[in-house]
């Protein structure tokens, strides 16, 4: 392909990894343990579980398990892109809640203040930058949703000539910055920082403490490894794409795997060709869309577009390469930005995210409250994984809160169907969403039909 050459020499490994800084391993559990509170999962969701635990009751006995290393999974190698949205965007969310999205907004705006808040208090230094995100359009039909979109004091609308002047690229024709509800930042270091605050607090956390058997054991819950076993009375399962310990949630989510590109550091002269002097986040307004940003040391972050499904929801690290994507994602960036021709990329590497078929986080409890779970993120979970946490500590206090109150809490998504119906049916939307984007974003009876049936996929 035309730009494999700048690939070649690119690390296989996610860029956020990739770094001297990385905490050292934590010791896996060994033996018979007891806890308060078990959270199952060390990315952002059961780091946010087990730091607000602490925070909501300093006394209580917390224990993580982690079946690898912390963060080593999406939370350390998505794009960086925390948002306010709760909902997957307002769209998505008013099509599904119209009654509850003024307080849907309101919590996750707090939601995204209160995780500023939090990285002041704990000191967490994780490249935060409150730019916001600009959404582009790149055809006729994204430039007229886009004026039609509300607008506010922090929500512009941008034409051409306004979101050229913000950042420069010949595909752009609109534009709509949300210039406070999205931060950008480096999503390794932020989890890095949130195990450093879990520790300082007591939170007991155990890395390569893959977590096999969840039951009863009496009153309590039984929470094993290979290794060792932890009885508690309250567990949170914060696991996302990986396969669910309560089996019946497994229907209700497939992984997909998401790729990503790094270029090597922009050059002073190519980042003012660019403009991009206020560093937002980008994603651009097709079905299948990019998403990209500038790293503290100028370098893009480029990622997106493809969104692949794996015939029986297979999961495996070799899923984590695919040249075939990385040369169509270098192609588009080139597209993208021209001026830009010739210049390499230093990372190349994809992992795998949860989805489910509302495109935005459900909730629930098992073993009679004893067990609390939050899943289906869909790519936005770096913000949203705190206010999932919040909610899986409510449900297993029992308490009703504004948050378990919402209709988005108590609502589960449309299961998708078994094998080989799931993968067919993956497969004939990704198609239709491609042609949808070619065809001036209008939906076939397909993707209509799947919007009856709540099952209304937009990216």
């Amino acid at each position: 392909m035309k730009y494999d050459h700048l690939l070649a020499d690119a690390s296989p490994t996610p860029f956020w990894l990739d770094t001297k800084d990385r905490p050292g391993a934590l010791d896996a559990l060994a033996g018979r343990v007891t806890a308060d509170l078990v959270v199952i999962g060390g990315g952002y969701s059961g780091l946010w579980t087990a730091l607000l635990a602490k925070e909501r009751d300093p006394g209580r006995d917390v224990v993580l398990l982690e079946a690898n290393r912390i963060g080593w999974a999406a939370s350390g190698r998505n794009g960086g892109f925390c948002s306010a949205s709760l909902t997957h965007g307002y769209d998505n969310g008013l099509a599904r809640w119209p009654d509850e999205m003024d307080t849907l907004e309101r919590l996750g705006r707090e939601n995204l203040d209160e995780i500023e808040a939090t990285l002041e208090r704990y000191g967490i230094e994780c490249d935060w930058r409150r730019s916001g995100e600009l959404a582009v359009a790149t055809a006729e039909w994204q430039a007229e949703d886009l004026a039609a979109a509300p607008t506010s004091e922090d929500l512009v609308f941008l034409d051409r000539d306004a979101v050229q002047a913000e950042v420069a690229s010949p595909t752009y024709l609109a534009g709509l910055w949300d210039k406070d509800g999205c931060a950008m930042v480096d999503p390794a270091r932020l989890a890095f920082g949130l195990r450093e605050a879990c520790l300082r607090l007591g939170v007991r956390i155990f890395e390569q403490s893959p977590v096999s058997l969840l039951d009863r054991e009496g009153t309590r819950m039984r929470v094993g490894t290979d290794h060792g076993v932890v009885i508690t009375p309250k567990v949170a399962l914060a696991t996302n794409a990986f396969p669910n310990l309560l089996k019946w949630v497994r229907p209700f989510i497939v992984p997909v795997y998401d790729y990503a590109l790094m270029t090597e550091p922009l050059s002073d002269a190519q980042l003012a060709s660019i403009g991009w002097k206020h560093r937002q986040g980008i994603g651009d307004s097709a079905n299948h869309f990019h998403y990209y940003r500038l790293s503290a040391d100028n370098r893009i972050l480029w990622g997106g577009y493809d969104a692949v499904y794996h015939f029986g929801s297979k999961i495996s690290a070799d899923l984590d390469q695919r040249p075939e994507t990385f040369s169509k994602l270098a192609g588009h960036f080139f597209e993208t930005f021209p001026q830009l021709e010739g210049l390499g990329f230093s990372h190349k590497w994809g992992g795998v995210i949860d989805t489910c078929s509302r495109f935005s986080a459900f909730f629930g409890r098992a073993y009679d409250g004893a067990v609390a779970y939050a899943v289906g993120y869909t790519g936005l979970g770096v913000g949203a994984t705190r206010f999932g946490a919040n909610v899986m500590l409510d449900l297993l206090s029992g308490e009703e809160t504004e948050r378990t109150e919402l209709k988005m809490v108590r609502s589960k998504p449309v299961p998708f169907p078994p094998e080989p119906a799931r993968w067919f049916g993956i497969t004939v939307t990704n198609a239709a969403l491609e042609r949808a984007d070619r065809n001036g974003g209008k939906r076939n009876l397909w993707l209509r039909t799947l919007d009856r049936f709540g099952m209304g996929f937009d990216s």
